[in-house]
């Protein structure tokens, strides 16, 4: 190795092992000798760009991507931010009040887990599963969430083009115009004789307010049996998730919070919790995440709700920025959610009491008219009732 290289080497490792170091994935899982192995495997692969790759690599392109990568091996929401994102979130800047109303996740490219009820995203058939392939012709190959979430946002009016991929399609061009999210997120309405349907789209401070109320004019209609529909209901933290849950379990864990700083937090029931008794069936996608996921992973694990719909995508997680040295910054999963069973809601999701899939629909085709989980859930609800006649 010339000296050159040596000195480059240098200079991309010296970040890469203070993130591995603040991330504690190394120092804490393997013995010293074991610890260095991959950082030698490092030193060469850099080496082996830098001398042999077909044309000349910039140091700082090769120390950003093992950045990425390093950040998006632990889960899809960890990421490793520029030193611009970086100052960004320090500054609290606040993002503009227009989007197209998706969540994102990263999987290879972005990857869509929900589009929002009434946001331009759900208006021009944008699909949990569909991916983002560029934005504003930006390719999303070497992008994070966080940053294409921020790049979709700007002012109401304005557009964003993106370029999609669904299954075999060739990769369509959809350009949307950006909106202020107006669209109630919590409606409810009778759906059949004695079963209230409540619709949840998204997670605010004021969802379990919304709840109480929808579920109140509910019953004065002649619900008895409630169906909670959570399908693709991606928006909200899984904090937001709790509030809403007391309203439906009495008694014991909710859920516990888990970090690598402390021991595990319980939340549990208080008193006044769990004010509606109505049996509860809730309705799940694969683009049920964080906020719902805790919600429905508090009922279905005390038995307070029967779960139908795909198996959840396991996204119950809160980060934190850790800035590094040379001013960029690493976005890091710091503490997960865990079921009232003590089972990780994080990267493992909820499986359903009865599995039924969405239907898949190319981009261009409208709907089809069926809902076979809504369908299924309805199916279930009768024969309970028939059988507690």
């Amino acid at each position: 190795m010339t000296s050159r290289s040596r000195l480059i080497v240098l200079l991309i490792s010296t970040p890469v092992i203070l993130l591995v170091v603040v991330g504690g994935v190394l120092s804490r899982a393997m013995g010293r000798e074991e610890s260095y192995g991959p950082m030698k495997t490092f030193d060469e692969v850099v080496t082996l760009i830098l001398n042999n790759y077909v044309e000349t690599v910039e140091p700082d392109r090769i120390m950003h991507g093992a950045m990425r990568g390093l950040a998006e091996g632990l889960d899809a929401d960890s990421a490793w931010l520029t030193p611009e994102e970086t100052t960004s979130v320090l500054r609290k800047t606040a993002d503009p009040k227009g989007g197209i109303g998706v969540e994102l996740t990263r999987q290879y490219w972005l990857r869509v887990i929900a589009a929002r009820d009434g946001s331009p995203a759900a208006k021009a058939g944008l699909r949990t599963g569909d991916f983002i392939r560029a934005i504003d012709d930006q390719p999303t190959r070497e992008m994070s969430a966080w940053t294409g979430a921020r790049l979709l946002r700007g002012e109401p009016g304005s557009k964003v083009k993106l370029t999609m991929i669904r299954g075999n399609a060739a990769e369509p061009h959809v350009e949307l115009v950006r909106e202020a999210d107006t669209v109630p997120q919590v409606t409810g309405r009778i759906v059949k004789p004695g079963i209230g349907l409540l619709r949840i789209a998204s997670f605010t401070d004021h969802t379990a307010d919304d709840v109480k109320q929808a579920v109140a004019t509910l019953k004065k209609d002649g619900a008895a049996h409630l169906l909670i529909d959570l399908r693709s209901t991606a928006d909200g933290g899984p904090e937001l998730g709790i509030a809403p849950a007391r309203l439906f379990v009495g008694d014991g864990i909710i859920v516990s919070r888990e970090s690598r700083s402390g021991p595990k937090q319980d939340v549990t029931a208080a008193s006044g919790d769990g004010a509606i008794t109505m049996p509860v069936t809730l309705l799940v996608t694969n683009g049920t995440s964080q906020a719902a996921e805790v919600f429905a992973a508090a009922l279905a694990g005390h038995k307070r709700a029967d779960v139908v719909g795909e198996h959840t995508l396991g996204r119950a997680a809160t980060q934190e920025l850790v800035r590094l040295p040379d001013g960029s910054g690493l976005w890091l999963s710091t503490t997960r959610y865990l079921a009232p069973g003590g089972t990780s809601i994080h990267e493992k999701g909820i499986t359903p009491d009865v599995e039924v899939a969405e239907p898949d629909i190319d981009f261009g085709e409208k709907a089809p008219d069926t809902d076979p989980i809504l369908d299924k859930a309805l199916e279930r609800v009768a024969g309970a009732v028939k059988a507690a006649a």
